[in-house]
């Protein structure tokens, strides 16, 4: 894979983003890419509770996996993290890329008809949210999600209450959920306002309808077990293609923090052949 730093102007000021693209992709840089060199675009969105992360990220993640297994163009952005700036700013820097991605599809070398929108925790959580915005903004066609054990509901669930599971567990979520909500909302205990947007936390959303076709795995010992079962159960409610895979486990990310054991292996696999039914080679 060839890698590649950009830097757009966005709404909100400039915007890093990490471009990586196959060896094989034909045309010269900056140069349009004939129809038949077009290749589906991937925006990967990394995780971090919202809080932390980077970029970066994209070399250790599944997006990267696709793109080299498959052929893509995969951009990760460096979107404000809530440290730096909360909700909405990360929200804002996504939609931005994928934006970046629809109207410079000819010289990025992508396919308009097969941009992808996926990443892992925090980064599921957006991509669902970006997804949801597209949807209703009317802008972009995302032909599939991935969000990979998504952080969705800023309210505990059976799964994130009490948990105590590696990587991440109940006292860190309630701390990236009031990093990035910036006091719109109290994530721990009761009394919460309900001013919470659908785009921050999508597990607000009750209407999916609409959606890409979603695939996703996740551990049954991890925080974000429930809101990945409820999200997939919901999306099939409304009619929307979508399947997780549940493995047995409570260590958060476990495709990047374990990515040598038999589950971690087989989830990729599994994801490998969703993305092949739904996108091709």
């Amino acid at each position: 894979m060839k890698s590649q730093k950009l830097r757009i102007d966005t709404p909100s000021g400039r915007l890093k983003l990490i471009v990586l693209r196959p060896d094989c992709q034909s045309g010269q840089e900056g140069e349009p890419a004939t129809e038949q060199a077009k290749l589906p675009g991937i925006l990967w969105i990394h995780g971090g509770g919202y809080a932390v992360g980077m970029a970066a990220m994209v070399h250790a993640s599944c997006g990267k996996l696709l793109a080299e297994e498959y052929g893509a163009v995969v951009v990760s952005p460096e979107y404000r993290i809530a440290l730096r700036a909360p909700y909405p700013a990360a929200l804002e820097d996504c939609y931005a890329a994928l934006l970046y991605m629809h109207y410079h599809a000819d010289e990025l070398g992508i396919d308009r008809d097969r941009i992808v929108v996926g990443g892992e925790s925090a980064g599921g959580g957006l991509a669902v949210a970006t997804c949801l915005l597209a949807r209703d903004m009317g802008d972009v066609n995302v032909a599939m999600q991935i969000p990979l054990y998504p952080m969705l509901d800023c309210e505990d669930t059976l799964s994130s209450r009490d948990n105590h599971g590696k990587v991440w567990n109940t006292k860190r979520n309630h701390w990236g959920w009031s990093r990035y909500l910036g006091g719109l909302s109290d994530p721990v205990g009761e009394g919460r306002v309900d001013c919470v947007s659908k785009y921050a936390s999508p597990a607000r959303e009750t209407d999916l309808s609409g959606l890409p076709p979603c695939y996703t795995f996740v551990l049954d010992g991890e925080p974000f077990f429930i809101e990945t079962l409820d999200y997939v159960r919901n999306l099939r409610a409304a009619g929307v293609d979508a399947h997780v895979d549940v493995f047995h486990g409570d260590t958060h990310a476990f495709d990047m923090f374990r990515f040598w054991t038999f589950e971690a292996k087989e989830a990729k696999r599994r994801l490998c052949a969703a993305y092949e039914r739904a996108i091709g080679r």
